[in-house]
């Protein structure tokens, strides 16, 4: 499959999430019941990032007892981390940056890959592979909206997915850029629900995001 195709397919799962939730999880089990909750609110399309021993293993169940769900491997930091989430079945990648080699085993990747960058210089090198769907991160720290809005001069063919910073006050304002297909963030799965197990609080905080998703139109 060629990587235009595949980026035409990370744009559209990007496109229809709008608000991507961001797991970091501590075992099988709360990744279960994470994606069961976050799924009940509304959001079927997640990322959980490669940063906890236990996160390939949990990709891998949260794949097999819920088929309806996208689960995108975060945090890609390297070609062996490419291999081993497509091993347990991620739907996509997403990485925080992007070096040369992890860049070129992306491209040649047979999932949907987001790649991460922060600048222009790394944006132009993505692009120059064929990436036109990338991660901007970390987003607020990078200047937030003013730095969306001036990507969208040289560069309007690029599409982004922000992360970094961005809250459930934010999401829409984010979401109201053209350039802009979907945002990422962890608000709907604060640590004092989880450690409560207050499975609850966070279904209905992603009813909220769902909804902020669905009540603005982006721009194709």
């Amino acid at each position: 499959m060629s990587i235009d195709t595949l980026q035409d397919r990370a744009e559209q799962v990007l496109r229809a999430t709008g608000v991507m939730p961001v797991l970091t999880v501590d075992s099988v089990d709360q990744g279960l019941r994470m994606a069961d909750a976050l799924a009940e609110g509304g959001l079927k399309t997640l990322e959980l990032t490669l940063r906890t021993s236990a996160a390939l293993s949990a990709l891998a169940a949260m794949k097999k007892a819920r088929p309806d769900i996208l689960i995108g491997a975060g945090t890609v930091l390297t070609p062996e981390h490419v291999r081993a989430a497509i091993d347990v079945g991620a739907d996509f990648l997403v990485t925080p940056g992007t070096p040369p080699a992890l860049a070129e085993a992306l491209a040649s990747a047979q999932v949907p890959a987001v790649p991460g960058a922060a600048t222009p210089t790394e944006f132009i090198a993505l692009m120059a592979l064929g990436f036109r769907v990338c991660k901007l991160f970390p987003s607020n720290a990078l200047g937030g909206l003013a730095m969306v809005r001036g990507l969208a001069g040289p560069f309007p063919d690029l599409k982004l997915c922000a992360n970094g910073g961005i809250s459930e006050a934010t999401a829409a304002d984010y979401l109201a850029e053209p350039n802009v297909v979907a945002v990422g963030g962890s608000w709907m799965l604060a640590k004092a629900w989880l450690a409560a197990g207050d499975w609850g609080q966070v279904r209905d905080s992603a009813a909220k995001a769902a909804a902020i998703a669905r009540g603005v139109v982006r721009a194709g």
